[in-house]
């Protein structure tokens, strides 16, 4: 049964609505909540149908920033309503070419589904779309509500059809495995409590001969980059963003204290040589202030 047009998932039941996206079909395997289009009054908003299953993964991670799901789920929430502005404002609009870099670089095949983890407000998501033409059906997933709610108005306006959203956690995707042409994550590994264990569900869900693409954040080289990019990251892109996003968890304090804690290439290419993909590489963007990786599952 096909999914029919649309923004969200219609809400026949979490099992049965992942059974009617073109083929996708498995138990979840944790509370996830599927977004479906409501009228409530003269606007359609997300609601959540929930469903019992596992706990989530919520074992420790090595890295000394604070990644708990609550914490990372609430700050994100907080600042949902101005994320991409400030991230547009305070990258200097180079994350739009990051983007399309990625897609450049792994691009999408018809009529086979494309996963984007951590999907924040799909702006991954809907690069892949627009690749596609509009033709390729693209799952966006987040546990952050708010983020998706700014992510389905965007797709809303967009006329991006093609693109469904979930709420589920990037460490227990509720998918079954080797369905997607491509498992992509931009910017948001590193906020995940165990990243090691969003690899290998990025991994698991991807099909035999497929692509899993993480594009994120890095240090350059040493040098006067690396120290006017740590003055800058340090002192005043935390200044700006609380500024003009007030939250009580001071994200854009957290955002480059993340980032300096996130393991080196090496370590990421390594790992995700161990989950199962071959052809790894790992590309500096931008002098290096962002990574580009890619590896293919083998077949």
């Amino acid at each position: 049964m096909e999914q029919s047009p649309g923004l969200a998932i219609r809400p026949k039941g979490a099992k049965e609505a992942v059974d009617g996206f073109r083929g996708l079909a498995s138990p979840l395997a944790l509370e996830a909540s599927w977004l479906c289009p409501v009228a409530i009054g003269k606007s359609r908003l997300p609601v959540r149908v929930k469903r019992r299953g596992e706990k989530l993964f919520l074992e420790g991670s090595a890295m000394g920033v604070d990644h708990s799901g609550r914490r990372v789920r609430q700050m994100f929430g907080q600042i949902a309503w101005r994320y991409d502005f400030l991230n547009h404002l305070l990258s200097f609009g180079v994350d739009y070419r990051w983007r399309q870099q990625v897609v450049c670089r792994v691009p999408p095949r018809p009529g086979v589904p494309i996963l984007d983890i951590c999907t924040g407000t799909a702006d991954l998501a809907l690069a892949y779309w627009r690749a596609g033409g509009g033709k390729v059906p693209v799952v966006g997933v987040d546990f952050c509500r708010p983020m998706l709610h700014q992510a389905w108005q965007k797709c809303r306006r967009c006329g991006a059809t093609g693109i469904r959203l979930l709420e589920a956690d990037a460490a227990a995707l509720p998918f079954g495995s080797n369905l997607f042409q491509i498992v992509c994550v931009a910017f948001g590994l590193r906020n995940v409590q165990v990243p090691e264990r969003a690899l290998e569900e990025m991994v698991r869900v991807c099909r035999p001969g497929g692509w899993v693409v993480i594009l994120e954040f890095s240090m350059p080289r040493p040098g006067l980059l690396r120290t006017l990019y740590r003055w800058y990251f340090r002192w005043i892109l935390p200044r700006i963003g609380q500024a003009l996003a007030p939250n009580q968890f001071e994200a854009y304090h957290y955002l480059p204290t993340s980032v300096g804690e996130f393991p080196p290439e090496a370590y990421w290419t390594e790992q995700m040589a161990a989950a199962g993909l071959q052809h790894v590489s790992a590309q500096p963007l931008t002098f290096g202030i962002a990574t580009l990786y890619v590896g293919q599952k083998l077949s």
